[in-house]
């Protein structure tokens, strides 16, 4: 089988391996697509502490049963399927709660397993044990089941801030998590969706695809100023940090409305992860700051459902797509910023 071995920062190959089996307990996929993360290009770039080359990455897969090692039950070949990536222990207090995302020992696929650059994958035992694989509806297209993943990150993260009818969100950042946020926004009934980056040709991509998004650059203005002005001073009900920036975080203090909700929903840099907060605007404003990380099944479970009954349009979120031949061109193209997602069609997508 074809597979994207990556060997080491800068290097990946299309190799030729053998074919795989699956063994007790495991499920064998056949890959039809996989989607590039942000992950995917700091591990091609950089490697990783927990992708060990040489190894086959991808997490945003979408594919169909191709096998059932023995003993396993439940499916069958041919269903579309997608695989939750974090891979519990099953033991810990959190993997107890279905809260594997924060287990204390976790495996991921596409890390620590192989991922989905590859025409064949293995589930593996513990994460079919653990419930990860996911049947989809039929009437998704692989380049959308390849969005649940992402989709999903962003609905773990919305869970917290409760957006309602009539809130006013402020998302810096015009990627595509930032757009898939503003997707879950509208479809929860926010008045005022307001976008920041310092891209023009971001903001202009998201704006093209989601006209309903005021857009601004916060390299050319003054982004706390801004939002007070569409605000009548009274600040942003909701504000998501879907970028690694520091100063952004900070910024968002200064922005948030009385009872305001905030997420940090893209990690700092190991090397700088500090900010500056103003404890007293939390404290006097009643003001509610989140963390996330990553998505457990339930989180999939709906994004297959928004994505599947047309309230979140997925196919809106790919720009670009290479066959497995040209992962390297993809990972360069989705680095770039020009578009949003990009997905590799391991068959036609």
């Amino acid at each position: 089988m074809r597979a994207a071995m990556f060997l080491g920062p800068g290097k990946m190959e299309i190799q030729e391996v053998e074919k795989i089996k699956p063994k007790k307990g495991e499920v064998l996929m056949k890959v039809h697509a996989c989607a590039v993360c942000g992950t995917d290009i700091r591990i091609f770039y950089h490697g990783q502490k927990n992708v060990v080359p040489p190894h086959i990455t991808g997490h945003e897969i979408a594919g169909v049963i191709e096998e059932l090692g023995q003993g396993v039950k439940g499916y069958k070949p041919g269903q579309k399927v997608t695989v939750v990536t974090c891979v519990g222990c099953g033991k810990c207090r959190f993997c107890k709660k279905g809260i594997y995302n924060l287990c204390d020992t976790p495996r991921y696929i596409g890390y620590y397993y192989p991922g989905g650059f590859a025409e064949y994958m293995i589930v593996p035992a513990e994460a079919v044990q653990g419930n990860n694989i996911l049947k989809v509806p039929n009437n998704l297209g692989f380049s959308e089941i390849a969005m649940i993943e992402p989709l999903s990150c962003c609905i773990n993260a919305q869970e917290y801030l409760n957006i309602q009818k009539g809130d006013t969100v402020v998302i810096i950042g015009a990627g595509p998590i930032g757009c898939m946020h503003a997707e879950l926004a509208k479809a929860s009934g926010a008045k005022k969706i307001v976008m920041f980056d310092i891209s023009d040709n971001r903001l202009e991509l998201a704006k093209s695809r989601f006209e309903y998004v005021l857009t601004a650059n916060n390299s050319k203005e003054d982004m706390v100023k801004k939002v007070m002005e569409l605000t009548n001073n009274e600040g942003a009900d909701v504000i998501i940090v879907a970028c690694p920036v520091n100063a952004c975080q900070e910024q968002a203090m200064q922005m948030v409305a009385k009872k305001g909700r905030i997420s940090f929903f893209g990690g700092l840099p190991k090397d700088n992860p500090y900010i500056k907060l103003d404890s007293n605007i939390v404290h006097y404003k009643e003001v509610s700051i989140f963390g996330v990380f990553a998505s457990n099944r339930k989180h999939y479970e709906e994004a297959a459902k928004l994505i599947s009954t047309g309230k979140i349009n997925a196919k809106k979120f790919v720009t670009d797509a290479f066959p497995l031949e040209k992962i390297v061109e993809g990972i360069e193209t989705t680095k770039s910023g020009k578009g949003l997602k990009t997905v590799i069609s391991i068959v036609g997508a």
